[in-house]
């Protein structure tokens, strides 16, 4: 198989895949050196793909004051075409497109070109469109290259979207998968369903992007009825910015996760974990200040561990918030065993040998 036939495979499959961040230097520059240790931290954690100009990418890569879009795909394809010529290992490319229909499918196109395997399509921004509106613009990115369609929570721009929407999004025959991030368990079991009840079935992977309910999410079995037939749905990976943040534990936890579920026994420990990874998440997603500061949050954890100079964003407003660096200090604390500040110490010097 092609480099990127076995991509889609495991993006089929199921894997670990962080929305990662921005890296900046202290004049609020693009710092192509730290982006680089990043995806090298993320490769090195073991994750399976690599989600890029995303929401925790921050949207505004594209202005053109910034003009950072393909820079940060190209920087980001690079590392991963190294590690995949290193380990012989083949990596998940997805690229974040957003934007009406053109802009959308020109940047899917670029991404294309750049050798990416998928795109996450955003619905954020484009409160003014209808849903039929919405299904065609999907269409047209799906006609560039694979999308994984995405129910964005309205706190980050999304919105919500009918039962009927989604049954003709998992219709359209690029749709390979959706990342659900409605943060809300009526919307993600309505989606589920529409998912599992779908002609397509077989052929829509599901993505957990719940930072609310993580664990829980890649736990659940979904059973519904269709014609007296019984059909089952589950999540088989994430697509978080959660993930961007101790990424080596994720990976364990996934692993721990994948083996519950193929034995069909959920052992009660995991539900502990369960409850613990959603209050890290609260204090690096700052949800005390209505998600505010989780840019901020995301890259004061790096910071911390040394993968970035500092938590700034292109915007000089988007800060921690107050008392968020106190939380994030307290689930550090608390938690322990969800970070993985040893991992990343070890072999930090490593990470930065050879890159410019």
């Amino acid at each position: 198989m092609s480099r990127h036939e076995l991509a889609m495979q495991t993006l089929r499959l199921g894997t670990v895949i962080p929305a990662t961040p921005l890296a900046l230097d202290s004049g609020r520059k693009f710092d192509k050196r730290r982006q680089r240790l990043l995806m090298r931290y993320y490769l090195a954690a073991g994750a399976g793909g690599i989600a890029t100009a995303v929401h925790t990418t921050q949207f505004e890569i594209r202005r053109p004051e910034y003009n950072l879009f393909e820079p940060v795909l190209e920087t980001v394809a690079e590392e991963i075409e190294r590690h995949e010529r290193d380990t012989g290992k083949s990596v998940v490319r997805i690229a974040g497109v957003c934007g009406p229909a053109g802009q959308a499918a020109r940047e899917a196109a670029t991404a294309r070109a750049l050798g990416y395997d998928a795109v996450l399509l955003s619905p954020g921004g484009l409160g003014g469109m209808t849903e039929a509106e919405l299904i065609d613009r999907t269409k047209a990115v799906a006609s560039v290259m694979p999308v994984i369609a995405f129910y964005l929570q309205p706190a980050a721009g999304g919105r919500l979207f009918t039962y009927p929407y989604w049954e003709r999004i998992f219709e359209i025959e690029n749709v390979v998968a959706v990342k659900a991030a409605s943060f809300n368990r009526y919307q993600t079991s309505e989606l589920v369903r529409a998912a599992a009840l779908s002609p397509k079935a077989e052929q829509i992977t599901l993505y957990t992007g719940n930072d609310d309910n993580i664990v829980v999410d890649l736990l659940t079995k979904y059973r519904f009825a269709k014609n007296g037939k019984i059909v089952e749905k589950r999540f088989s990976g994430g697509l978080l910015g959660h993930w961007s943040v101790w990424t080596h534990q994720v990976v364990r936890m996934f692993e721990q996760i994948k083996r519950a579920v193929a034995e069909d026994i959920i052992p009660a420990e995991l539900l502990t974990l369960a409850a613990e990874v959603t209050d890290a998440n609260s204090a690096v997603f700052d949800t005390a200040h209505g998600f505010a500061g989780c840019i901020p949050g995301v890259h004061e954890v790096l910071r911390r561990q040394g993968l970035l100079e500092g938590a700034w964003c292109l915007n000089p407003e988007e800060v921690l918030s107050p008392g968020q660096a106190e939380e994030i200090e307290r689930v550090c604390r608390m938690y322990p065993h969800l970070n993985d500040d040893d991992f990343v110490a070890q072999r930090l010097q490593e990470w930065m040998v050879g890159i410019s």
